[in-house]
């Protein structure tokens, strides 16, 4: 996938519009990194992905209409800080340190990272890329985990604006690994046959994380939102939209705990 370019960011501030019942429905303006397939990505001039869908569900079950822009993956931070933007979805793992100065909704998706290699590779486990160039999206858990696997400012560990790039590198040789989201690796994978890759799980090496929708602290949306995504969960629509994205049934079980333990 090409790099994608920034949209022009449009004026801030949120808008009304009207909705169809004759209801005054509040715009609220999501920025967005469009270069993580599926989650997130651009085809052609529209941002489309699991999130996309997810959170549009979500916005309709609350009573939003929503205008997405893809800003990259550090904007997004800038943006939600500054209140120039309402709020972000774009894979955003939930951890402490980001909630000391943003807010998220409950949890949305399970996730852990995994490892993408050529079929041939001699990498079994995460231990096994001691000694290894691993390519990763700069700013993520998992350039997080390989900074704490291979120790921070690693010469091997090469840092990239997007995944997709992470893994043009790896396709190029300059890299033998790469460490993302099992959601990315595995698409990518399943999508490309012809590169020969297979994804490496290691759950002892990975744990598990849930992303959430990120607001500017003290977000007065954030209780509508959660209400909202309680809703599609419960009702099913949630289990729908993953299925058509990711063609398997989501870990309800898991999911609903956590949100649970959030709350």
């Amino acid at each position: 996938m090409m790099v994608i370019m920034a949209l022009v960011v449009s004026a801030c501030g949120s808008s009304s519009n009207e909705g169809g019942s004759g209801a005054e429905k509040k715009e609220l303006r999501v920025v967005t990194d469009a270069a993580y397939a599926p989650f997130e990505y651009m085809e052609g001039d529209k941002i489309v992905g699991f999130d996309v869908d997810f959170l549009t569900a979500a916005a309709k079950e609350a009573g939003y209409e929503l205008k997405f822009e893809n800003v990259g993956w550090d904007p997004i931070f800038v943006e939600i800080k500054s209140k120039r933007a309402d709020l972000a979805v774009s894979s955003i793992s939930i951890n402490d340190e980001r909630k000391q100065t943003y807010d998220f909704s409950l949890p949305y998706f399970l996730s852990t990272n995994k490892i993408l290699v050529r079929e041939d590779s001699d990498i079994k486990s995460a231990a096994d890329l001691e000694g290894k160039v691993v390519a990763v999206q700069n700013g993520t858990t998992g350039q997080e985990a390989m900074d704490k696997l291979l120790g921070q400012n690693n010469k091997n560990i090469k840092k990239f604006d997007n995944n997709n790039l992470a893994i043009m590198e790896m396709l190029s040789g300059g890299a033998d690994a790469v460490v993302a989201d099992n959601g990315v690796v595995e698409v990518y994978a399943k999508n490309n046959p012809n590169e020969k890759l297979k994804v490496i799980e290691d759950s002892e090496s990975f744990e598990a994380e849930f992303y959430g929708i990120l607001f500017p602290k003290g977000s007065e949306i954030k209780a509508d939102f959660d209400k909202a995504i309680k809703k599609i969960v419960e009702n099913g629509t949630y289990e729908k939209i993953y299925q058509e994205w990711f063609g398997q049934e989501p870990n309800m079980e898991l999911l609903k705990a956590e949100q649970e333990a959030s709350e």
